[in-house]
């Protein structure tokens, strides 16, 4: 589902390009985490290629059109040639293509991978924690009420985003420590549970926050609130509670949930 949400806020009516060119990156980055050796290099190499021409193909076809949507592909690529120009920079090695591949991986690994995770963590936590569930379940319904989400809505899901809070503090997104499962403790806000402002940085601070931080915020939402409101999960018994830290805290063993369809009155 946010790979789905990324491609079209990045690809607009190309999404469906834009979902195949993420999914090798995802195999690009599995590539890579399993170290080198020949083949994977090779592999490594074939991949970089092949999402290199697909991006730059769909940049090609953006370029023709007469009508720009306004996504984050024209974004980029103006961007690109406000800070570039048609030209490449030699003396800095930055080329207008690379630009324009390297924010397309970018915006796929903290868009997509990084706000997947942290939905699944999320489902993973209420499953051990039912009586949470049962409250941001209860307050899903409550808002939606059976009709489509809006921006409304999901800024009244004070307790879905104390458990995204809380999901985040737990599991910062590239450090793993253990804590304990508390979302009251964002009752009051962010700046509420913390005694030094700089104690919680899930999207870190300064020249270096993450410029994506309200869209995955609202990313999280959808998702969550959308599976909450029709299904509950719970733990697997073959579940193993493993991380590995590598590009971002991943769980070695995947996450196993029992999911059920609730019957709604």
């Amino acid at each position: 589902m946010s790979a789905d949400m990324i491609s079209r806020a990045c690809f607009g009516s190309s999404h469906s390009q834009g979902e195949k060119i993420f999914s090798q990156i995802r195999a690009l980055q599995k590539v890579t985490n399993k170290g080198s050796c020949l083949r994977r290099t090779t592999e490594k190499w074939r991949l970089e290629k092949e999402i290199k021409s697909e991006i730059l193909e769909l940049v090609k076809q953006r370029s023709a059109e007469v009508g720009h949507e306004k996504d984050l592909l024209q974004m980029i690529l103006e961007g690109a040639i406000c800070n570039l120009g048609h030209h490449s920079r030699p003396s800095s090695g930055l080329s207008l293509d690379k630009f324009i591949v390297d924010n397309c991986k970018n915006i796929y690994y903290a868009g997509h991978e990084s706000t997947a995770m942290v939905a699944s963590r999320s489902l993973m936590l209420l499953a051990a924690h039912p009586d949470w569930q049962a409250r941001v379940h209860a307050e899903v319904l409550q808002i939606c009420n059976g009709n489509i989400l809006d921006c409304d809505m999901l800024r009244s899901m004070k307790l879905l985003t104390m458990v995204i809070q809380e999901t985040l503090r737990h599991y910062p997104s590239a450090d793993f420590v253990m804590r304990e499962f508390n979302p009251d403790r964002f009752a009051n806000g962010i700046l509420g549970a913390c005694k030094h402002p700089q104690a919680y940085l899930p999207f870190r601070v300064g020249a270096r926050i993450c410029i994506g931080q309200r869209f995955a915020m609202t990313e999280l939402k959808v998702v969550l609130s959308l599976m909450l409101s029709k299904f509950s999960v719970s733990l697997s018994p073959v579940y193993q509670h493993y991380p590995l830290s590598r590009m971002a805290s991943d769980p070695e063993h995947g996450i196993c949930l029992h999911v059920r369809r609730l019957s709604l009155l």
